[in-house]
């Protein structure tokens, strides 16, 4: 005997219930994010966790994963000429039923499946920090010899890779030379160290420029940054997971800019300031720091992207 209309409509609705009631677990927690397998996809969700130091700190910094998501977001977009990226969407009707309930909404990103390669492609355009430290010690970033007489926060003639190994959680990520890193890459990709390492750092320095360019214009000098590139199940190469976010990358405003000195940031630098003058906070922020952090995120993402989150 033939469904009723009635039976369908049941079984439709049951069919429903199962899909939403699908508990998805995360195959990947990391520090910030936390991915979840899709199938032919995956979902990758910023959460309102901060790190620094390489430790997660106790408190959330509210809104957090949806300015990160939002800004690799609009990155992805202005750069996708220059390199293709994994992202497909960030709107969580396109997900399945489980990322549209409401601690999803913003901040999740439907992504192509990549194998990751084995490198933090970081440039730095200025020098600042660990960088900065070092010069002053013997001249270098990262063993690359530098012009003498660079002040603090200065820009650099041209912008430098230098990239560095991923650590597990808890652990210091390496620096590498450029063929320390070809030798590193070529244990997990077999006669293709050279060429990986080649289109990583060409791409990275591609895209650094442009979006260096842009942010200046609209008041945000970007000081330096981080990138993470894979290659899909066709062989294309292109960029992953988060892409110049407060997180990611030292944003400096423009007004104000004078080198020799360090800069006031809108990124999470500020929480690291208050961190080296607060050694025994057992890494727990101040309501005050945790307010100050997140309307320096939104006012960067509003100045670059022109858009109020």
């Amino acid at each position: 005997m033939p469904d009723s209309a009635e039976s369908r409509s049941v079984q439709k609705f049951v069919k429903t219930q199962e899909e939403i009631m699908k508990e998805y677990k995360p195959f990947k927690s990391g520090k910030v994010r936390e991915v979840y397998d899709a199938g032919d996809s995956i979902i990758m969700v910023a959460t309102d966790r901060i790190s620094a130091f390489d430790h997660i700190l106790k408190n959330k910094i509210t809104q957090k994963g949806e300015v990160l998501t939002q800004m690799s977001k609009f990155w992805f977009d202005l750069t996708a000429d220059i390199v293709p990226n994994h992202m497909i969407s960030v709107d969580n009707k396109d997900m399945p039923e489980f990322f549209q309930q409401p601690q999803f909404q913003g901040n999740s990103m439907m992504c192509k499946k990549l194998t990751m390669l084995p490198m933090e492609c970081i440039v730095r355009g200025y020098i600042t920090g660990s960088g900065w430290e070092s010069y002053q010690e013997n001249g270098t970033v990262c063993g690359i010899k530098l012009p003498e007489g660079l002040k603090e926060s200065q820009q650099l003639p041209e912008p430098i890779f230098t990239p560095s190994t991923k650590a597990e959680l808890g652990d210091h990520d390496i620096n590498v030379s450029f063929e320390e890193g070809v030798k590193y890459v070529e244990k997990e990709f077999p006669g293709k160290g050279l060429e990986y390492m080649t289109m990583m750092r060409d791409a990275t320095i591609a895209i650094y420029k442009k979006c260096a360019a842009y942010a200046r214009e609209h008041g945000i000098i970007i000081a330096d940054t981080k990138f993470e590139f894979g290659i899909d199940e066709n062989g294309t190469f292109m960029i992953g997971d988060e892409m110049l976010t407060p997180d990611s990358s030292r944003f400096w405003p423009l007004e104000g800019y004078e080198a020799g000195k360090s800069q006031p940031s809108y990124d999470k630098q500020f929480v690291r300031d208050w961190l080296k003058a607060n050694p025994d906070s057992d890494y727990l922020l101040p309501d005050e720091i945790i307010d100050k952090t997140i309307a320096k995120y939104k006012e960067a993402y509003a100045l670059l992207s022109g858009k109020e989150l």
